[in-house]
């Protein structure tokens, strides 16, 4: 199979599109013919050898991403064959997603939902997981006034998407005037460019949901009402910043949390696979071919992308 193989940790050209073994599912596990491939940001990280508070960097050479959706081909040991046919979706695909076929254990699996295509699968399998565990612990209320920075990213537009359909008031933050535009689309109350000098001026939200960090997730702070609540969900800028709380201001380090509550995802998969179904939630996927993963790496980690980057094979 043709699959796209890190052999050193660096830039993104390190990346190598090549031919290597099929792999076999072992027992307890299926094979997935790949249909869609989803990138994450952390992956962009660790495909630069840098540590810290992400997963452990793999040995070397490696196929990166676990994020996988396509049709089983086969089953191991153990498995009934009446998996062979079945659409599903992964989040921890093995060796790696970044190749035409990848094996997952069946306890790993979730079935895509009828009319629901392997984009989007794959793009809810873990940003829609991780966004409604978010939502979870913000405990947005009709009455509260949200600002979501980088809300055109993934995460940021399925924010923007619940917050409205509770009936909350909406700010989002986006770079740029083609990602305000489409965060006015989403149904945005307010759309702001946080490239722009004093972008925050005026704004007094209740609820910060930020997953940008640095200097822009300051000036988010700043905007925020006494007595209401910051949220990290991220750290795009890679520049961090964790504010001392102030004037009655709650700060929780959401991502932390979701660290340590490893537990709950499979009830939160479940839930984004239905949300995206009923079209209640609806991500922006952007796609890349499986042969330039490098480019998909290049433009995430600038922030280039709109929504999910989904490699395709």
């Amino acid at each position: 199979m043709k699959a796209v193989v890190l052999h050193s940790f660096g830039p993104a050209s390190n990346f190598r599109y090549e031919t290597v073994p099929d792999p076999e599912p072992g027992p307890g596990q299926v094979r997935i013919v790949v249909k869609a491939i989803g990138v994450h940001l952390v992956e962009t990280m660790m495909r630069q050898g840098m540590t810290g508070a992400l997963p452990p960097l793999p040995e070397l050479p490696s196929i990166f991403g676990g994020e996988v959706s396509g049709t089983v081909d086969s089953v191991g040991p153990g498995v009934d064959a009446s998996w062979i046919g079945r659409d599903v979706v992964t989040n921890a695909g093995k060796p790696g997603g970044y190749a035409e076929l990848a094996v997952a254990d069946l306890a790993a699996l979730y079935p895509v939902p009828e009319g629901l295509s392997h984009e989007t699968a794959v793009a809810m399998i873990v940003t829609g997981t991780t966004t409604l565990q978010f939502l979870d612990v913000a405990r947005l209320t009709p009455d509260d006034v949200v600002l979501v920075t980088s809300a055109a990213g993934g995460i940021g537009r399925l924010l923007v998407q619940y917050a409205k359909g509770l009936g909350a008031t909406v700010i989002g933050a986006a770079g740029g005037p083609a990602k305000v535009a489409a965060v006015r689309e989403l149904g945005a109350d307010v759309a702001v460019d946080y490239n722009e000098p004093s972008w925050e001026k005026g704004l007094e939200p209740t609820v910060v949901l930020d997953g940008v960090g640095g200097e822009k997730a300051r000036a988010a702070y700043s905007t925020l009402v006494d007595g209401g609540r910051y949220l990290s969900i991220g750290d795009a800028s890679q520049e961090g910043y964790a504010p001392v709380p102030e004037r009655g201001i709650s700060v929780t380090n959401a991502l932390l949390l979701l660290l340590e509550r490893w537990e709950d995802v499979p009830r939160f998969a479940a839930a984004s696979l239905a949300a995206a179904a009923e079209g209640r939630l609806v991500p922006a996927v952007q796609t890349f071919p499986l042969a330039e993963a490098a480019a998909a790496h290049e433009a995430l980690a600038a922030r280039r992308t709109t929504g999910k980057v989904v490699l395709i094979p």
